[in-house]
Protein backbone atom coordinates (compact mmCIF):
# COMPACT_ATOMS: atom_id res chain seq x y z
CA UNK A 1 0.00 0.00 0.00
CA UNK A 2 1.48 3.47 -0.87
CA UNK A 3 1.37 6.00 1.28
CA UNK A 4 0.31 9.78 0.75
CA UNK A 5 1.99 12.65 2.10
CA UNK A 6 -0.38 15.92 2.15
CA UNK A 7 1.89 19.25 2.31
CA UNK A 8 0.54 22.48 2.90
CA UNK A 9 1.73 25.60 1.20
CA UNK A 10 3.02 26.62 4.52
CA UNK A 11 5.15 23.72 5.42
CA UNK A 12 6.12 23.50 1.64
CA UNK A 13 8.03 27.10 1.79
CA UNK A 14 9.39 26.05 4.50
CA UNK A 15 11.20 23.35 3.20
CA UNK A 16 12.26 25.81 0.17
CA UNK A 17 13.63 28.14 3.26
CA UNK A 18 15.21 25.16 4.75
CA UNK A 19 16.65 23.72 1.09
CA UNK A 20 18.37 27.17 0.75
CA UNK A 21 19.88 27.54 3.93
CA UNK A 22 20.96 23.56 3.82
CA UNK A 23 23.06 24.81 0.38
CA UNK A 24 24.52 27.60 1.91
CA UNK A 25 25.61 25.92 5.08
CA UNK A 26 27.57 23.54 3.02
CA UNK A 27 28.79 26.77 1.21
CA UNK A 28 28.55 25.83 -2.37
CA UNK A 29 28.82 28.62 -4.62
CA UNK A 30 27.16 28.43 -8.30
CA UNK A 31 26.93 30.42 -11.57
CA UNK A 32 23.87 29.39 -12.37
CA UNK A 33 20.12 28.23 -10.75
CA UNK A 34 18.37 25.63 -13.34
CA UNK A 35 15.31 24.45 -12.46
CA UNK A 36 13.52 21.87 -13.87
CA UNK A 37 9.60 22.91 -14.65
CA UNK A 38 7.53 21.97 -14.21
CA UNK A 39 8.14 20.70 -9.91
CA UNK A 40 11.38 22.49 -9.47
CA UNK A 41 9.83 25.78 -10.80
CA UNK A 42 8.62 26.79 -7.67
CA UNK A 43 11.80 25.86 -5.65
CA UNK A 44 14.00 27.58 -8.31
CA UNK A 45 11.94 31.00 -8.16
CA UNK A 46 12.62 31.55 -4.67
CA UNK A 47 15.81 30.33 -4.78
CA UNK A 48 16.55 33.40 -7.54
CA UNK A 49 14.92 35.57 -5.42
CA UNK A 50 17.01 34.86 -2.39
CA UNK A 51 20.45 35.05 -4.23
CA UNK A 52 19.03 37.49 -6.63
CA UNK A 53 20.25 35.53 -9.49
CA UNK A 54 18.82 34.91 -13.21
CA UNK A 55 16.61 32.15 -13.15
CA UNK A 56 17.15 29.55 -15.84
CA UNK A 57 14.32 27.04 -16.85
CA UNK A 58 14.65 23.77 -18.26
CA UNK A 59 11.68 21.68 -19.22
CA UNK A 60 11.09 18.18 -18.87
CA UNK A 61 8.24 15.79 -18.61
CA UNK A 62 7.68 11.94 -17.83
CA UNK A 63 4.72 11.61 -15.65
CA UNK A 64 1.77 12.16 -17.96
CA UNK A 65 -0.27 8.74 -17.86
CA UNK A 66 -2.93 7.74 -15.42
CA UNK A 67 -3.28 11.83 -14.36
CA UNK A 68 0.12 12.27 -13.65
CA UNK A 69 0.94 9.15 -11.13
CA UNK A 70 3.05 6.81 -14.08
CA UNK A 71 6.28 7.65 -15.13
CA UNK A 72 6.02 7.69 -18.86
CA UNK A 73 9.21 8.61 -21.31
CA UNK A 74 11.34 11.59 -20.64
CA UNK A 75 10.82 14.51 -22.50
CA UNK A 76 13.42 16.59 -22.31
CA UNK A 77 13.26 20.66 -23.92
CA UNK A 78 15.66 21.66 -26.93
CA UNK A 79 17.01 24.66 -24.77
CA UNK A 80 17.01 26.02 -21.52
CA UNK A 81 15.51 29.96 -21.37
CA UNK A 82 17.85 32.21 -19.33
CA UNK A 83 18.52 35.73 -19.08
CA UNK A 84 21.76 36.89 -17.89
CA UNK A 85 24.60 35.34 -19.82
CA UNK A 86 25.72 31.97 -20.92
CA UNK A 87 25.19 28.36 -18.80
CA UNK A 88 29.08 28.39 -17.32
CA UNK A 89 30.31 27.04 -14.65
CA UNK A 90 29.31 25.90 -11.96
CA UNK A 91 25.07 24.96 -12.09
CA UNK A 92 22.66 24.22 -9.23
CA UNK A 93 20.08 22.04 -10.56
CA UNK A 94 17.06 22.44 -8.65
CA UNK A 95 13.78 20.39 -8.75
CA UNK A 96 11.04 19.31 -5.98
CA UNK A 97 12.10 15.84 -5.75
CA UNK A 98 14.08 12.88 -6.87
CA UNK A 99 11.53 10.05 -7.16
CA UNK A 100 12.96 7.46 -9.64
CA UNK A 101 16.02 9.47 -10.16
CA UNK A 102 15.96 8.78 -13.78
CA UNK A 103 14.71 12.37 -14.74
CA UNK A 104 17.78 13.61 -12.89
CA UNK A 105 21.15 11.50 -14.02
CA UNK A 106 19.25 11.61 -18.02
CA UNK A 107 19.45 15.54 -17.67
CA UNK A 108 22.46 15.58 -15.90
CA UNK A 109 24.12 13.84 -19.15
CA UNK A 110 22.43 16.10 -21.37
CA UNK A 111 23.98 19.40 -19.71
CA UNK A 112 27.59 17.89 -20.14
CA UNK A 113 27.03 17.12 -23.38
CA UNK A 114 25.31 20.14 -24.58
CA UNK A 115 26.67 22.55 -22.09
CA UNK A 116 30.58 22.00 -22.06
CA UNK A 117 31.05 24.99 -20.48
CA UNK A 118 29.26 23.69 -17.00
CA UNK A 119 32.08 22.91 -14.74
CA UNK A 120 29.93 21.02 -11.86
CA UNK A 121 26.44 20.41 -11.33
CA UNK A 122 24.91 19.86 -8.09
CA UNK A 123 21.23 18.93 -7.61
CA UNK A 124 19.03 20.31 -5.09
CA UNK A 125 15.67 19.06 -3.87
CA UNK A 126 13.27 18.98 -1.35
CA UNK A 127 12.24 15.59 -1.35
CA UNK A 128 14.42 12.23 -2.06
CA UNK A 129 12.70 9.18 -2.03
CA UNK A 130 14.81 5.99 -1.49
CA UNK A 131 13.63 4.65 -4.59
CA UNK A 132 16.05 6.88 -6.33
CA UNK A 133 18.88 5.57 -8.28
CA UNK A 134 20.37 9.12 -7.34
CA UNK A 135 21.32 10.63 -4.08
CA UNK A 136 21.13 14.05 -4.08
CA UNK A 137 23.56 16.83 -2.98
CA UNK A 138 21.29 18.69 -0.58
CA UNK A 139 17.89 17.90 0.29
CA UNK A 140 15.53 18.39 3.01
CA UNK A 141 13.43 15.26 3.61
CA UNK A 142 14.73 11.60 3.53
CA UNK A 143 11.69 9.51 2.53
CA UNK A 144 12.12 5.70 3.06
CA UNK A 145 8.78 4.28 2.73
CA UNK A 146 8.27 6.51 -0.91
CA UNK A 147 5.21 8.57 -0.85
CA UNK A 148 3.30 9.76 -3.34
CA UNK A 149 3.73 13.51 -2.30
CA UNK A 150 0.40 15.86 -3.16
CA UNK A 151 1.81 19.27 -3.02
CA UNK A 152 -0.35 22.50 -2.26
CA UNK A 153 -0.82 23.51 -6.18
CA UNK A 154 -1.90 19.71 -8.01
CA UNK A 155 -5.59 21.04 -6.94
CA UNK A 156 -5.46 23.02 -10.35
CA UNK A 157 -4.08 19.95 -12.12
CA UNK A 158 -7.97 18.29 -12.90
CA UNK A 159 -9.22 21.80 -12.19
CA UNK A 160 -9.71 23.46 -15.83
CA UNK A 161 -11.07 26.74 -16.33
CA UNK A 162 -14.71 25.93 -16.07
CA UNK A 163 -14.06 24.57 -12.37
CA UNK A 164 -12.59 27.65 -11.29
CA UNK A 165 -15.15 29.86 -13.01
CA UNK A 166 -17.62 28.32 -10.67
CA UNK A 167 -15.43 28.29 -7.36
CA UNK A 168 -15.40 32.10 -7.62
CA UNK A 169 -18.77 32.83 -9.12
CA UNK A 170 -19.95 30.74 -5.72
CA UNK A 171 -17.30 33.01 -3.41
CA UNK A 172 -18.56 36.49 -5.18
CA UNK A 173 -22.49 34.68 -4.30
CA UNK A 174 -21.39 34.65 -0.59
Amino acid sequence: MIRHLHVTQEHYDDLIEQLILNVDRAGYRFDTILCLARGGMRVGDIFSRVYDMPLAILATSSYREAAGQVQGDLDIASFITKTGGDISGRLLLVDDMVDSGKTVVKVVEHLKKAYPAVTDVKVAVLWWKACSVLKPDFYVEYLEDNPWIHQPFERYDAMGIEALRKLHANQVQK
